[in-house]
């Protein structure tokens, strides 16, 4: 599952911005950005309304302040390290307390039901959020209506992420030495508390 960004109008409607927002944080949580990406962050537009607009508007500003040596540093500070990262970004760490457990199992069982598998290339595990978040980003993008389905995006948010991911991103929020990263978790918690409300709706 490759992670890439990408950028559409905003008249594209809400599902391509739910899908381009899934993929920026794919892109954000797999690797540090780039002085390019940061850039091109930096020229986004902030005119959101709610609370994610404003959660995207203090993104943006605090992407606009960043230098990408000093995010690469952070993003291995918190979740790369020496021995265990200072936060986890895998999903049966959260959910069993383990890495490379029974939840990821079940994970790939789903994977594999949706004819999804890990391309050669990605080095982490399924159950990386930067890889759900990409799951996510597919069944919303994907033009195969078997799959890119409201039901099918909300059982797979359901089952792999709702129960786990506002504790990752709390965890980033309150970490001390996160500054680009706490911006980008808070984020990314009131889109994953949004998206559970629109589910729970449907």
């Amino acid at each position: 599952m490759e992670t890439q960004i990408k950028f559409e109008t905003a008249d594209q409607g809400e599902e391509t911005a739910r899908a381009d927002l899934y993929g920026l944080l794919a892109t954000l949580l797999y690797v540090p950005p780039s002085k390019d990406l940061l850039l091109v962050l930096s020229s986004a537009e902030t005119n959101g309304e709610g609370v994610l607009g404003e959660a995207w508007t203090h993104f943006i500003e605090t992407a606009r302040k960043s230098e990408a040596e000093l995010v690469r540093d952070e993003y291995e500070q918190l979740f790369v390290g020496t021995g265990k990262p200072e936060v986890l970004l895998y999903g049966s760490y959260y959910l069993s307390g383990f890495l490379m457990e029974k939840p990821l199992a079940a994970l790939r069982t789903d994977l594999q039901n949706l004819g999804l598998e890990r391309a050669e290339h990605i080095v982490e595990s399924e159950d990386h959020i930067a890889s759900l978040c990409e799951v996510m980003r597919y069944l919303i993008a994907s033009d195969d209506i078997l799959q890119a389905n409201l039901a099918t995006q909300k059982q797979f948010f359901a089952t792999h992420m709702q129960s786990w991911v506002g504790t990752m991103c709390d965890a980033i929020i309150t970490h001390p030495q996160a500054t680009f990263y706490a911006s980008l978790a808070q984020l990314a918690k009131i889109f994953f508390d949004v998206e559970m409300q629109s589910f729970d709706m449907e």
